[in-house]
């Protein structure tokens, strides 16, 4: 189970899952309670311990969580996942291209290409961000331990593209982290979103928490005890017919924060397949319409999300210091799309016209002019 992360997500308040445990039932099983099943099969396990893993979705089953009461049957796949790695996983340096956009003692800014998972977890454990810093960083302190995140204080999800700052020692990577976690660094982001928004700027506020349905999906509620507190403002770029380009500022780095806010108000992130944005949301019905709309999708097959800007005090010079990133080819490509569609919109299809059956009624036709 691949967690995804999205928008600068402070290290610590959201943890990825990694796999500790993996298994597949003999065909002979025969149906057994799944704590009673793994505490003969884990070394130093309890069944407290695994009832505990349980409730709190760890164990799964054929990939989804079961409760501790879930009988096993034969050929099911079973593993745990848990927030930390195991304490035998390695980081395998790869010599992965980076696009750096500044690198000094203290710090590196880079900015990520859509695709890239940031560290390794379950089924990620090559061709990452991690794996990368691991080589253009070899000797530096962070991956002396084979530390499984090497001077990472935030990170952005797969499919999102944009700048990420790596610390390269120890003294700036806790004086980067006291940052985000005072909210004082300044981050933008820019969206593309479906729809015509009603306001030039606003704030969307809100508890963020996972859904009841789906883990792997957040939403927004108004009670604090189903989630954390969330603030992201907005304000408009560009409005391009059925879509708008808009600047996102976040005081607080929930997991699909930016998604989940956009969503809650109507206006989900263009080519978003979880939050609702993967499909013609606004427009017309007219099949060339939605041909040109599959098209976009097909150039960009990921939410319409870039970290664009990123800003904070430099850990040893004090410093304030600003990055811009540009918006990857995808991303541009899709706008130049929409905003030559605007330009050179196709003349919507007419009205069906009435046919006229004989001679009589066009008489009565013309009588009526």
């Amino acid at each position: 189970m691949q967690e995804e992360f999205d928008e600068d997500i402070d290290i610590g308040e959201e943890q990825e899952l990694f796999e500790h445990f993996h298994l597949v039932v003999d065909k002979g099983q025969r149906m057994l309670r799944i704590d009673k099943f793994l505490v003969n099969r884990i070394e130093n396990a309890t069944r407290t311990k695994i009832q505990a893993a349980a409730d709190a979705g760890s164990i799964l089953v054929n990939t989804k969580p079961v409760k501790s009461s879930y009988k096993v049957k034969p050929l099911d796949v079973i593993s745990i996942v848990l927030p930390n790695p195991p304490k035998n996983t390695q980081i395998v340096p790869e010599d992965i291209p980076l696009n750096i956009i500044y690198e000094d003692d203290d710090v590196l800014l880079v900015n990520k290409v859509p695709g890239m998972v940031v560290h390794p977890g379950y089924n990620n454990v090559s061709g990452t961000l991690v794996n990368a810093l691991a080589w253009h960083l070899k000797g530096n302190e962070f991956m002396e331990e084979n530390n499984i995140r090497p001077g990472l204080v935030h990170r952005i999800d797969k499919n999102t593209s944009g700048i990420l700052v790596i610390a390269k020692k120890d003294v700036a990577m806790t004086h980067l982290a006291k940052q985000f976690f005072d909210h004082s660094i300044e981050r933008t982001y820019q969206a593309l979103v479906w729809g015509d928004l009603a306001e030039d700027e606003g704030t969307i506020t809100g508890y963020i928490g996972r859904s009841a349905r789906d883990r792997k999906v957040f939403q927004l509620f108004d009670d604090a005890e189903k989630g954390k507190w969330s603030v992201t403002h907005y304000k408009v770029l560009e409005r391009i017919g059925y879509v708008t380009l808009i600047e996102c500022r976040l005081e607080t780095g929930r997991t699909h924060q930016i998604r989940v806010h956009l969503k809650s108000i109507g206006h989900p992130i263009f080519s978003d397949s979880t939050y609702g944005g993967d499909y013609a949301v606004k427009g017309t019905t007219f099949t060339r319409y939605k041909q040109f709309v599959d098209n976009c999708f097909a150039l960009m097959p990921r939410q319409g999300l870039h970290a664009k800007s990123l800003g904070f005090i430099h850990p040893t010079t004090k410093e304030k210091m600003n990055f811009n990133s540009d918006l990857p080819a995808d991303f541009t490509s899709v706008l130049e799309k929409w905003r030559h569609y605007v330009q050179y919109k196709p003349i919507e299809e007419e009205e069906p016209k009435v046919k006229v059956k004989d001679n009589e009624t066009q008489k009565l036709m013309n009588l009526k002019k």
